[in-house]
C-alpha cells in the first residue's frame, strides 16, 4: 500500500465517497442556480430547479457545458461570487481568438493546491527533493499549479518554465534535480539535447521522478522516457476549467488516473449523443466540479476520450475512481479513407520499437481521390544502415496496418530530420487542408 498524502480522504470507502458527492452536487447546483444567469437559465429552460437534485442519478438531467458557453460568457459572465473575491486569473487560448477565463477565490487555490500535493506526492515527490517545473508560468495554468504543490510538500522548487532546453539542463546538473514535472514529448526533446552537450540524462542527471501531462501519451512513450532517463513516470490529468492539472494522476500500480472525487464527478458519454456508455466503454470524459467557488463547472465537456476503469479498491490503497490513460481529444481523431485513426495508436506502435527515435510525424495528403498517411519516425542513437531502415519500415508497416486496418506508408529518417517542439509537439500534419 501506497504512502499517501491525505490518506483519511485518498482511501474513503464507496459510501462516504457517495455522501460527499451528493451533498457537495446540491450545493454546487443550487450556489450556481440563485447566482449564475447562465445556469439559471440552462435548468430552467430544463424545467429543473435546485430542488430536483435528489440523487447522483439527477447529475444527467443537468444541461452540459463546453468551452463555446465559456467564450460566449467571457469574461465574467459564468462567475458565482463577486469579482472582488477572485484572486487570480488564469486563462487558454482558443481557436477563435478569444481566450476562456477561469477566476479563483482563495479556497479555489487552497483546494487546487491540496489535490496538486495528492498527485505529486502519489508520484513520488517529497520534502527536500529538487523539483523542476518545466510548464509554462502565466496564465496557463500549468507552472503554478505544479510549483504551489511542490512547495506545500516541501520540496525545492526549480521554477524555469519553458524552453531554454540547455539552460534547463545545466539547472538540472548544478542543483541536483531529482524531479521534473512537463509535457512528455518535451522529456525526450532535453534528452536529445543534453547528449548534444556531452551529457547522459540517466548517467549524470539525478533526475529519477517525472510527472507529465497537456498531451496525450502512450504507454509506450511512457516506457521510452522511463528507459532513457532512468526515471519512474506518472501521469497527470487536468484543465484550466477544473483548476488546472491536478483532477487525477496515475499510482505505483499503472492502472490508470485516480480522479479525486471529492472534488469532481466524471462520468463517459458518447461524444454524438451525450448519452452514457456502458462500463469500461470509451467515451468523451465529461466532469463536473464539487468544490470551485468562483466559476463552478457542471457537466464540463471535455473532449478527451477515455473511459472508467473497474471501481474496485486499487492495490495502492486508493478508493477514488480510475480512468484509462486518455486516448486523444474527440477533435484529435482524423479519417483516412473512412477510417478514424488517433494519433496515439500509431505512438504505442512506433514506442515499442527501441530502434526508433524520440520524434515521428504524421503526414496526411491527398493520393489521387484517396487519403495517404505516411509515418515519419527516426532512427534512434547515430542512425541506421540503409538496409536496418528498410527491415525496421517493414516491421513497422505490418503492425500499423494490422492495428489500423489500412495500409499506411512507413519512411524511417536519420536523427533530428523532424522539427522539434519546446512546448506540445506537433504530430500530426494534414496537408488535405492546405
Amino acid at each position: 500500500m501506497d504512502e499517501m498524502w491525505n490518506r483519511s480522504l485518498e482511501s474513503l470507502d464507496r459510501e462516504s465517497i457517495g455522501k460527499i458527492q451528493l451533498e457537495r452536487l446540491r450545493l454546487t447546483v443550487r450556489r450556481s442556480y440563485e447566482r449564475v444567469p447562465f445556469y439559471r437559465s440552462a435548468l430552467k429552460g430544463r424545467g429543473l430547479s435546485p430542488d430536483d437534485i435528489r440523487s447522483i442519478d439527477d447529475l444527467r438531467r443537468l444541461p452540459m457545458v463546453s468551452k463555446d458557453d465559456l467564450r460566449e460568457s467571457y469574461p465574467f459572465g459564468l462567475l458565482a461570487v463577486p469579482r472582488e473575491e477572485c484572486v487570480r486569473v488564469h486563462a487558454s487560448s482558443g481557436t477563435t481568438g478569444k481566450p476562456t477565463l477561469v477566476l479563483y477565490t482563495r479556497e479555489d487555490l487552497q483546494n487546487w493546491t491540496e489535490i496538486m500535493c495528492r498527485c505529486l506526492f502519489m508520484s513520488g515527490l517529497r520534502r527536500g527533493d529538487v523539483f523542476q517545473v518545466t510548464p509554462g508560468y502565466g496564465l496557463f495554468t500549468g507552472g503554478l499549479g505544479f510549483h504551489y504543490g511542490g512547495e506545500a510538500i516541501g520540496a525545492t522548487v526549480i521554477p524555469t518554465g519553458t524552453g531554454n532546453t540547455e539552460r534547463q539542463i545545466n539547472l538540472m546538473r548544478d542543483l541536483g534535480t531529482t524531479m521534473i514535472a512537463g509535457i512528455a514529448s518535451y522529456a525526450l526533446h532535453i534528452a536529445e539535447v543534453a547528449s548534444e552537450m556531452g551529457i547522459d540524462v540517466k548517467r549524470d542527471l539525478q533526475v529519477r521522478k517525472g510527472i507529465f501531462g497537456a498531451e496525450a501519451w502512450s504507454d509506450s512513450l511512457m516506457r521510452k522516457i522511463s528507459d532513457v532517463w532512468g526515471m519512474d513516470c506518472h501521469d497527470i490529468y487536468g484543465m484550466s476549467e477544473m483548476y488546472g492539472p491536478g483532477v487525477g494522476c496515475s499510482c505505483s500500480c499503472g492502472g490508470g488516473l485516480h480522479i479525486w472525487e471529492d472534488h469532481f464527478i466524471v462520468e463517459i458519454v458518447d461524444p454524438s449523443t451525450g448519452e452514457p456508455v456502458g462500463p469500461e466503454e470509451e467515451g468523451e470524459v465529461v466532469l463536473t466540479s464539487l468544490t470551485k467557488t468562483a466559476m463552478p463547472m457542471l457537466r464540463f465537456r471535455t473532449r478527451d476520450v477515455s473511459k472508467i476503469l473497474d471501481a474496485g479498491k486499487c492495490d495502492c490503497g486508493r478508493t477514488h475512481l480510475r480512468i484509462a490513460r486518455v486516448k486523444g481529444r474527440c477533435d484529435d481523431a482524423f479519417s483516412i479513407n473512412g477510417v478514424k485513426v488517433f494519433p496515439g495508436q500509431v505512438e504505442y506502435v512506433l514506442m515499442k520499437y527501441p530502434e526508433v527515435g524520440m520524434n515521428y510525424q504524421l503526414v496526411i495528403e491527398k493520393a489521387g481521390v484517396l487519403d495517404q498517411l505516411t509515418v515519419l519516425v527516426e532512427a534512434g542513437g547515430n542512425g541506421m544502415g540503409i538496409n536496418s531502415s528498410q527491415s525496421l519500415e517493414r516491421a513497422l508497416f505490418r503492425e500499423l496496418r494490422s492495428v489500423l486496418g489500412f495500409q499506411p506508408r512507413v519512411r524511417v529518417l536519420p536523427p533530428m530530420s523532424i522539427e522539434r517542439s519546446e512546448g506540445k509537439a506537433k504530430r500530426v500534419l494534414d496537408l488535405r487542408k492546405k
